[in-house]
C-alpha cells in the first residue's frame, strides 16, 4: 500500500481497514530503497504502483489537506503556494465562498486571528502555521540521518536534482536542502517544450516530480523548507549551518541555488505581493484570476510559457515589453504562438510605473518609453517574469563571484588570487576546494533547463575525481 510519499518518509495520505485473515508483510519506509536497489523487477512494479495510486486518487477528486482562509489574505496564499509546489494534495476553501465555512469555524472555536488554518486528517487545527510547522506536519522536513554525507546539495532546481539523481545513484552519501520546494523557477513553468524526450511537452511539475522520486529511489534524502543561514570553510569540512540550529557536515558541497526573478522596482508592488503579483502561473495562482483580465511583464521564455498558459484561462491577457522584440530572448516557437493568439495584445517600448488597489492589486499604471504615454489598465493579476537575480547574498567571502553575485568556477578560478592550491581546480569548483557549483547560479552557465541538468551531472563526475585525490593535492601551497 502506500504511494510517492513513502519513498520521502512522508506521513500517509490515506488509511486502509484490512477485513478477515490478512498477512501482511511489512517493509519499513526505511529499508525500501534496498528493496528497489536489490529487486529491480519488483521495485519497478513498485514505484509504478505508487505512481498510479497518487495519479488515480487526484483524478478521484481527492481532498487532501484543507486550507481555510481568505482569498485576500498573503499568509494563505503562501500556504497552497508552498503545498502546490510540493506537491502535497490540498483543497483551498475560501471563507468569502461559503457562509458555512465561517459557522463551521466558529462552532470549533477559530477566529479571525487564528486564520489561515490547516485541517489534516484526525490531528488538531493547525493556527496561522509557518511554513516550517506545515512542512513538519506533512513530513517535508526530517532529521538529518548522517555525521557527515558525501555530497550536500544546496538547491533542488534541474541542477541540483540531476546531481542527486547521479550523485545517489553511484553511491554517494546525499542530502538535497531546498528553502521553498524542489524543482525551483523550473517548476512552476506550465509546459516545457523544449526538453529532449519529451515531443509533446511536459509541465515543470510533473519534470522535477519525476526527478525526486528518481533520487529518492537512489536514496537521496531531502529536506524542505530548509533555509541554509551560511556554509562554514574554517575546518577540515564544509559544515552546512542551516536556520534553526541543524548542521550538516559535508565531503563536498554543490552549490545549485539558482536565481529568482527581479522584483519590480515600483510603488505598490510590495504591497501586493501575493496578493495580485505573482512571479509563476500555475492553478494557484489562477484562483485570484480566472476568466479576468491580466498582465504579464516580460519576454523570456519563461514568461511566454505563462502567457500561453494563462491565454487558454484568462479573458484577455496583456503583455508588457521592455523593447521592441519578442524574439531577442523568447524561443520563435513561443513568440510565433504569442502573435498569433487572439486574446493576447502584446505592448512593446512599455513598462510599469505603479501597481493600483486597495486589499489587493485592481489596477496597473504602465507608460509608453517611446511617447511618455501613460495609462492605467484594471487587471486581476500581474506575472512578472523580468530576469534573474542569483541566490549568493549567504555565500562567505571564501567564494569567489562577479559583480552580478554569480560563483566563479573553473577557468575563472583558475586565474585568482583566491586560488591557493597548486593543482588546477576541477572545471566547476569554486575558490573553496570541493565546493562547486552547477546550473543558472554559476558564471557563464546557459540559463535552459536542459543545460542545468546536464550541468549538475557533470558536476558528479568532478566530485568523484575530487574525493579520489590523495590529500596533499589539496593543501595550500
Amino acid at each position: 500500500t502506500g504511494d510517492v510519499d513513502v519513498l520521502g518518509e512522508r506521513r500517509a495520505l490515506v488509511s486502509a481497514v484490512a477485513r478477515g485473515e490478512t498477512e501482511v508483510l511489512h517493509i519499513p519506509a526505511s529499508e525500501l530503497n534496498q528493496v528497489l536497489s536489490e529487486q529491480p523487477v519488483l521495485g519497478d512494479k513498485i514505484l509504478n504502483a505508487f505512481i498510479a495510486r497518487r495519479e488515480l486518487m487526484m483524478q478521484a477528486g481527492f481532498a487532501g489537506l484543507r486550507v481555510i482562509g481568505s482569498e485576500t489574505s498573503r499568509h494563505t496564499f503562501q500556504l497552497c503556494e508552498f503545498l502546490a509546489r510540493n506537491q502535497v494534495p490540498f483543497t483551498w476553501l475560501k471563507v468569502e465562498d461559503d457562509p458555512a465555512i465561517g459557522a463551521l469555524l466558529q462552532d470549533l472555536g477559530v477566529t479571525v486571528d487564528d486564520m489561515p488554518v490547516v485541517a489534516y486528517g484526525d490531528r488538531p487545527l493547525l493556527r496561522r502555521p509557518s511554513l516550517r510547522d506545515l512542512a513538519e506536519q506533512v513530513g517535508l522536513r526530517s532529521p538529518l540521518h548522517a555525521a557527515t554525507y558525501d555530497l550536500v546539495i544546496i538547491g533542488a532546481g534541474p541542477a541540483g536534482l540531476a546531481a542527486a539523481v547521479y550523485g545517489s545513484s553511484e553511491g554517494l552519501q546525499t542530502l538535497v536542502l531546498d528553502g521553498s520546494a524542489p524543482g525551483g523557477q523550473a517548476g512552476t513553468s506550465t509546459k516545457i517544450e523544449n526538453y529532449l524526450g519529451f515531443p509533446t511537452g511536459i509541465t515543470g511539475a510533473e519534470l522535477m516530480g519525476r526527478a525526486v522520486l528518481q533520487a529518492q529511489k537512489f536514496g537521496a534524502q531531502f529536506s524542505t523548507p530548509t533555509q541554509v543561514a551560511a556554509l562554514d570553510l574554517s575546518g577540515p569540512l564544509p559544515v552546512v549551518r542551516i536556520d534553526g540550529g541543524e548542521t550538516a557536515r559535508a565531503r563536498c558541497v554543490l552549490i545549485a541555488t539558482g536565481a529568482e526573478y527581479r522584483r519590480l522596482d515600483v510603488p505598490g508592488r510590495q504591497q501586493f505581493d501575493g496578493l495580485g503579483v505573482y512571479y509563476a502561473a500555475t492553478q494557484t495562482e489562477l484562483v485570484a484570476c480566472e476568466q479576468s483580465d491580466v498582465i504579464v511583464v516580460g519576454a523570456g521564455n519563461s514568461a511566454g510559457q505563462a502567457i500561453m498558459y494563462l491565454r487558454g484561462h484568462t479573458r484577455q491577457v496583456t503583455v508588457l515589453v521592455r523593447n521592441g522584440s519578442l524574439r531577442d530572448s523568447m524561443s520563435s516557437y513561443l513568440a510565433e504562438r504569442i502573435e498569433a493568439a487572439e486574446n493576447v495584445e502584446v505592448l512593446y517600448h512599455t513598462v510599469v510605473r505603479r501597481i493600483l488597489g486597495d486589499e489587493r492589486a485592481e489596477a496597473v499604471e504602465i507608460e509608453n518609453t517611446q511617447t511618455g504615454e501613460r495609462r492605467t489598465l484594471p487587471t486581476a493579476a500581474l506575472f512578472s517574469f523580468i530576469g534573474a537575480v542569483p541566490c549568493t547574498d549567504w555565500l562567505p567571502p571564501e567564494i569567489e563571484t562577479d559583480r552580478n553575485g554569480f560563483i566563479c568556477t573553473g577557468r575563472e578560478v583558475a586565474e585568482s588570487p583566491n586560488w591557493k592550491l597548486k593543482r588546477r581546480p576541477f572545471a566547476m569548483e569554486t575558490t573553496c576546494p570541493g565546493v562547486f557549483a552547477a546550473g543558472d547560479v554559476r558564471v557563464g552557465s546557459t540559463k535552459r533547463v536542459s543545460s542545468a541538468v546536464g550541468e549538475g551531472a557533470m558536476a558528479i563526475k568532478y566530485i568523484h575525481e575530487y574525493l579520489a585525490l590523495p590529500q596533499p593535492e589539496n593543501l595550500i601551497v
